[in-house]
């Protein structure tokens, strides 16, 4: 039991990190941007920010992460972003999220729109095209 125990908590814990990038560019390489404190005011500058407020317990946020990549990959003109609630308490205040996955999407530092919750691909495409 306590193998199976540590297996899935190593597994579960790498979820969250395929795919993401820490670094201050644009989305060129269709990767999601880790965003914290230091580097958040210039990447929400861009024209198109996706972010998505997000934590390593919460299931939903882990279903998500897959779909947030994908989109990140197919829409070019987007720059994606992650931001874990734990260890970004500034910035979640700052912006009130009080659930998880919430995804704002920003237009040249400006906050248009809120999703709040899992949403399937589909959705958040159309969502987020409605911006380009």
């Amino acid at each position: 039991m306590k193998k199976f125990y540590l297996f899935a908590v190593l597994f579960f814990a790498t979820i969250p990190f395929s795919g993401f990038k820490n670094a201050e560019i644009a989305n060129n390489g269709g990767e999601v941007i880790i965003i914290n404190h230091d580097n958040f005011a210039k990447i929400v500058k861009k024209d198109i920010v996706v972010i998505d407020f997000w934590a390593t317990w919460c299931h939903p946020c882990l279903r998500q992460a897959p779909i947030i990549d994908e989109l990140s990959k197919e829409m070019k003109k987007v720059t994606f972003g992650k931001i874990n609630v734990d260890k970004n308490r500034g910035l979640s205040g700052k912006f009130n999220i009080r659930s998880i996955p919430t995804l704002i999407i920003f237009k040249k530092g400006i906050e248009q729109e809120r999703i709040i919750g899992l949403h399937d691909k589909a959705t958040l495409k159309k969502i987020i095209a409605k911006y380009i």
